[in-house]
């Protein structure tokens, strides 16, 4: 679609644009304890805040039955949820386990530099790649998960580092990592478990030593955690390593963390807020927060049952790319790839009809800040944000 056809399928919107001092440089000298009263204090470096945009990219081995959700093994094996069972009697033999799907999941035309022009041309300022999802298979070839990661198993390639390499060498986007802190059948987590987190086994010998070697060898830019398994931050010395993020790490000046390290944190303590899935209040809120949300409105992974009515529209992102940013959020925009690294044609076709929406109107979204005013009471979905050094405002119609 052209710019103005885009422009077109927005929801009426007002944009307005004040003027406001930048903000005050971040003090990089600063030490942080471990602990949240520390932690919480230190100012989020400015690039995040101005960004605005960024993609989300779920993909793991739960990518090759692509079917119901990327939480397919739960459905499966833990829930045991009827359609899952089914799929697998139908499709697969009664002996087939989980790891199974490990060998199946090839990424045989993963392009890392077609992802990144892909990526680019969304208008996108930051990505977050799921690294270790639940599943427990790790996108690298992690030390510490020996015969469950993509150099050993599947695609036998450092997925991590291909994307981290084209996006550093072909964009300007910030790269960032998703970590899931617990796997859903790791023994040494079930056996934490079933001591109510009292033992620490699988923090110490898997978690930790996981998240500092890929600080180390990736540097992201942005370090999303989630699934605490329901075990608290003490279980996971989440303040220890966030200390260590803040204080030495080689991203200790530039990197953006959020609220996910352990039972409670949440909406609490953390870099950004995500509070919950497609976190969206429609106000403003005291703190920096991210909405993340996924394109297909049933699922994060793909799924290869899904029809057109599944995918929110064009007008639809648009209007919560609007509404977040207007309230003081970042919208974090999910895709799903293929279990061969595709790109699905609907997620590409997503992606640049909102690269060429925000290339006539990216002025408006891009380094702005919230008003006195969030949105407009008497007409609907008018929204408004201001921008430095500026004074004027934009109609979108």
């Amino acid at each position: 679609m052209r710019p103005r056809e885009l422009r077109w399928l927005a929801l009426p919107l007002l944009l307005l644009l004040l003027l406001q001092p930048p903000p005050s440089p971040a003090h990089s000298a600063t030490r942080f304890d471990p602990t949240w009263e520390s932690l919480d204090a230190r100012q989020l470096p400015a690039w995040f805040d101005q960004a605005k945009f960024g993609i989300f990219i779920h993909w793991g081995v739960f990518s090759v039955p692509s079917f119901g959700s990327e939480w397919f093994w739960w459905y499966w094996q833990k829930e045991k949820i009827p359609k899952y069972v089914e799929f697998m009697k139908d499709n697969y033999p009664p002996s087939f386990k989980y790891e199974d799907f490990g060998p199946l999941f090839t990424a045989k035309f993963f392009n890392a530099n077609q992802w990144a022009d892909i990526f680019q041309a969304s208008g996108a300022k930051y990505i977050v790649l799921t690294s270790k999802h639940h599943e427990g298979f790790t996108l690298w070839g992690s030390e510490y998960s020996w015969n469950w990661n993509a150099i050993d198993e599947g695609p036998k390639r450092d997925i991590v580092k291909e994307l981290e390499v084209a996006i550093r060498n072909r964009t300007d986007l910030r790269f960032g990592l998703y970590y899931s802190l617990f796997e859903w059948f790791h023994p040494l987590f079930l056996e934490d478990e079933s001591s109510s987190f009292h033992k620490r086994q699988f923090p110490v010998s898997k978690t930790l030593p996981e998240l500092y070697e890929l600080v180390n060898n990736y540097q992201p830019e942005v370090l999303w955690s989630d699934g605490d398994g329901g075990a608290p931050d003490q279980y996971w010395n989440s303040t220890g390593f966030l200390a260590w993020l803040y204080n030495e790490s080689p991203v200790r000046d530039t990197v953006v963390t959020n609220d996910r390290w352990g039972a409670g944190s949440i909406c609490n303590h953390g870099g950004f807020y995500t509070c919950s899935d497609r976190y969206n209040p429609g106000h403003l809120l005291p703190h920096k927060w991210e909405n993340c949300m996924t394109i297909d409105k049933r699922s994060w992974g793909y799924r290869r049952e899904a029809g057109i009515s599944d995918y929110l529209t064009i007008g639809e992102l648009v209007k919560q790319l609007v509404e977040t940013v207007s309230c003081g959020g970042n919208l974090l925009m999910n895709i799903g790839p293929t279990l061969d690294g595709t790109i699905s044609v609907v997620f590409e076709e997503r992606l640049r009809q909102m690269g060429s929406w925000l290339k006539v109107n990216g002025e408006a979204i891009y380094e702005t800040r919230t008003w006195r005013s969030q949105n407009d009471t008497v007409t609907p979905d008018v929204w408004y944000t201001f921008k430095p050094e500026e004074n004027w405002y934009m109609p979108f119609s």
